[in-house]
């Protein structure tokens, strides 16, 4: 799996540069989302803008990283989702679990806003 990580303030930014999210690669991927879901960030913003195709196996690493962080109350947010990827997110209906924006700076901005 070909990713980055970075810290802003509190929030966790993991972002994909594979193009392809699938079994090979999203074992790999659920092993990283477990070591940064932890209750103390304030948020997982995770990068997909790279992702042209994700299967089954890798839609259900980020719906780890959802139940990871949905008792503490700390929202997965996705950025730069293709609409191709949408699409399958919609139809599978896990797209009501995440909220999502077209940038890593609107997500940030949202913070922001709270401050």
């Amino acid at each position: 799996m070909n990713y980055t990580t970075e810290q802003r303030d509190n929030i966790v930014i993991l972002e994909l540069k594979d193009t392809t999210v699938e079994s090979s690669v999203s074992a790999d991927l659920k092993a990283k989302i477990l070591i940064l879901a932890q209750p103390d960030i304030d948020a997982l913003i995770i990068n997909l803008s790279s992702v042209e195709a994700i299967d089954s196996s890798g839609l259900g690493a980020l719906l780890l990283a959802n139940r990871q962080l949905q008792e503490h109350s700390i929202p997965v947010i996705l950025v730069g989702v293709r609409e191709f990827v949408r699409s399958l997110m919609s139809m599978t209906r896990i797209d009501e679990v995440f909220e999502f924006y077209d940038t890593l700076e609107e997500a940030l901005d949202t913070f922001k806003d709270e401050e």
